[in-house]
């Protein structure tokens, strides 16, 4: 398996969900803006992607990886489908009980999540109606995941990828369709995250079976491959719930000032197009391909691969945290600001976005850090750091919010996640499994010289462009994808010149197996 190629293949699908994404979020800013319907629809729609983050993507995910790998390599296609069933099963029943649990007492774990929306009752009724519509989203989407691990591990990247393409593109026929029809725009879309979940569990069964990886449904049992599994699962469950904490907090705050969960949201939206397509995707390559390489005894390789994944993804990572530092409040201006997106909206998330965007290389890097850990059956050291960054996270992001509001919310995030990249990366080389290269070494400073040649660029043209990103939508986007064009050739350069990159080193590490 070529990992920068495979990668490749889940950035370039995880492109065209975010290009979607960007669509339906700007269709979801004109239809709700940042109003009291939009703040309950967006603490809705975080409650089962919040724990979706946690059972399935997070720990679930983490633990399963390793242990289908080696089933795979060592027993075959029929064991590791077994084991796939078992731990199914008894995820599936888990997740079941507490959905059934969370939809009883959803009025009172709300005041819990959103206590600021109790200042306004019908603001909360709102977020209690739509979270129970749309929360049973959270058993289809962890059925997915369990999919989509399946066939990563199998080196099948791409049907994975594309299922949120089938979430935005639900959405946004809920939005074209549906929306303008229905009283409350909140609950249509609602209606439309559970509809998504449905077709996504549909788009990954069929994906499996022509895999000839197709799951049966078996009665739960703790085999003990599945006790295994928990067992390393929860470490992992604690951490991806601690770093759902992080969002939780924010949003415990944001709802105490009106606008800024919305705000936080469409910042957030931003920032995580560059996280996803660069971040999560080498994530997702990395872990297989680290446990294949580890299983087999190849030190070396997993030493390379490791190296070359930060390359890569700093490589793009950085430009485009300048570019969101640069020019958050053109994106911003351009994408969202139209029906009831204001122009003071515009100014308040633009400022959140630049923060998100000092922190988005740390972000990355912890998709790219992780991996090591999970790959060597170590969940509990990732729980140990992120325990500290959740630390941070509280205290700077409680003191911040009193001086500047939901910014220093966003700020708090970027700190806690520098402070867990920091511990990562720092274990990782006190035990050996952080070895930079010269390669490596040689070409960060680079990437990061030519960032900041493309900054200037950008910050030019934006100064010179500025009259027209007010004028219709075709205009502005026509403008602004010419900028973000222009940023994106003169790195090119940049690199060309500085031996940050160069067309025949990428080319070549695509080729390589």
């Amino acid at each position: 398996m070529n990992l920068l190629r495979s990668a490749a293949t889940v950035g370039g699908t995880t492109f065209l969900s975010r290009v979607l994404g960007f669509l339906r979020d700007m269709m979801v800013a004109s239809a709700l803006g940042t109003g009291p319907i939009a703040d309950a629809f967006f603490v809705a729609f975080r409650f089962p992607n919040m724990f979706r983050a946690i059972f399935a993507e997070g720990a679930f995910n983490s633990a399963f990886v390793p242990l289908f790998a080696k089933k795979l390599e060592g027993e075959g296609e029929a064991s590791a489908r077994r084991f796939a069933e078992d731990a199914t099963s008894v995820l599936l029943t888990g997740l079941l009980v507490f959905t059934i649990l969370v939809e009883i007492f959803m009025p009172w774990l709300m005041w819990l999540f959103a206590p600021g929306f109790g200042d306004d009752p019908q603001k909360h009724e709102w977020a209690v109606q739509f979270t129970r519509v749309n929360f049973p989203y959270l058993l289809f989407i962890s059925l997915t995941a369990v999919q989509s691990a399946i066939l990563n591990s199998l080196g099948k990247f791409f049907a994975g990828a594309a299922a949120p393409v089938m979430l935005n593109i639900t959405m946004i026929v809920a939005l074209w369709f549906v929306v303008p029809l229905a009283t409350n725009p909140g609950l249509a879309l609602s209606w439309g995250v559970m509809a998504a979940g449905i077709i996504q569990f549909v788009w990954l069964a069929i994906s499996c079976h022509r895999a000839n990886m197709s799951l049966g449904l078996r009665l739960p049992k703790l085999t003990p491959e599945v006790k295994h599994l928990l067992l390393l699962a929860v470490p992992g469950l604690i951490s991806g719930g601690i770093g759902q904490l992080n969002l939780t907090i924010g949003t415990i705050m944001a709802s105490w000032q009106e606008g800024a969960v919305s705000w936080l949201y469409y910042a957030d939206r931003i920032y995580q197009f560059p996280l996803g397509v660069i971040g999560i995707a080498i994530g997702v390559v990395l872990l297989p391909d680290l446990s294949r390489r580890l299983r087999a005894g190849d030190g070396d390789g997993a030493h390379w691969s490791q190296n070359r994944a930060i390359e890569f993804s700093m490589l793009l990572t950085v430009p485009a945290a300048v570019a969101l530092a640069i020019i958050p409040y053109e994106i911003i201006k351009v994408l969202f600001e139209r029906g009831r997106f204001h122009e003071v909206d515009t100014h308040a998330t633009s400022l959140a976005l630049l923060i998100y965007a000092v922190g988005l290389p740390a972000f990355v890097l912890n998709k790219v850090f992780s991996p090591a850990f999970y790959a060597r059956e170590d969940t509990k050291t990732p729980l140990q750091f992120a325990a500290v960054s959740i630390a941070v996270n509280i205290a700077s992001s409680i003191t911040l919010f009193q001086f500047f509001g939901y910014a220093g919310i966003a700020a708090g995030t970027s700190i806690a996640a520098w402070v867990n990249t920091g511990q990562l990366g720092l274990r990782l080389w006190k035990h050996g499994h952080l070895v930079p290269d010269a390669q490596l070494m040689k070409r960060l400073p680079l990437t990061l010289l030519a960032s900041v040649g493309m900054g200037a660029v950008l910050y030019v043209g934006a100064h010179f462009l500025a009259p027209w990103f007010g004028l219709r939508f075709i205009w502005s986007v026509s403008v602004l994808t010419g900028l973000v064009a222009g940023g994106m050739g003169a790195y090119a350069i940049f690199c060309q010149f500085t031996g940050a990159a160069r067309y025949s080193d990428v080319m070549r590490l695509l080729r390589r197996r």
